[in-house]
This record gives structure tokens, sequence and C-alpha cells, in this order.
């Protein structure tokens, strides 16, 4: 059965920090690349930042770069998020996504976690 679980959310002040955790299971975790989104109620679910297979080369949306770091740990099958400097408009639902590609068979495999909420309140 395959499972993405997040945890680490909570509420935190503005300027403060988070550090959120997605564990694996039920599927190749090496083998996909990995994701954070964000969702805040009525709104589209915004892409955060994106980690390869390997944890090379990351990617972030505009709005968090140099605030979040993603980073992924094979052996343990989980990936993170470390959010720093926190501000209010990160309040959101943090929703952890495993996707990976084989054209060659044409096949896409995507997987979703149920979410883990933050909140930046003073």
């Amino acid at each position: 059965q395959v499972q993405l679980v997040e945890s680490g959310g909570g509420l935190v002040q503005p300027g403060g920090s988070l550090r959120l955790s997605c564990a694996a299971s039920g599927f190749a975790f090496s083998y996909y690349d990995m994701s954070w989104y964000r969702q805040i109620p009525a709104k589209t679910r915004e892409l955060v930042a994106s980690i390869g297979t390997t944890g090379g080369t990351p990617t972030y949306a505009d709005s968090v770069k140099g605030r979040f770091t993603i980073s992924r740990d094979n052996s343990k099958n989980t990936l993170y998020l470390q959010m720093n400097s926190l501000k209010p408009e990160d309040t959101a639902g943090y929703y952890c996504y495993a996707g990976r590609s084989r054209p060659f068979y044409g096949q896409r495999s995507e997987y979703w976690g149920r979410g883990t909420q933050v909140n930046v309140s003073s």
C-alpha cells in the first residue's frame, strides 16, 4: 500500500522555523522525483520545491527561495522541507508529492500525501 505521510506542521510565529517530513512507503522512493506543494482553501495548489532522485539541483518557487530548503534521505525513504524566516503568507496546507515517468513504457506514476497544516501567526 502506497503511503506518503507528512508531519512537522504546526503554529509558529513570523520569523520562526519549521521542518516538515514526508515518510514514504509502498513504492520505490529513490526512483521518484519528489516535491512539496502548498494550498490555501479555495486556491490552486502551488508548487513550493522539487528535488530529483539523487537530491541534486533542487528548484524553488520564487516566494520561498533563500528561506526554504528541500532535501531527501533515500536510505530512510523520507523527504524534508526546512522552512526558515516564515511569513504569514506561508500559512497553508503542505503536501508531499511523488512522481515518476517511464516514457518507454508509457507509464506515469504519481502519489500524494494528505498534508500537514502550517500556520504562521503572532
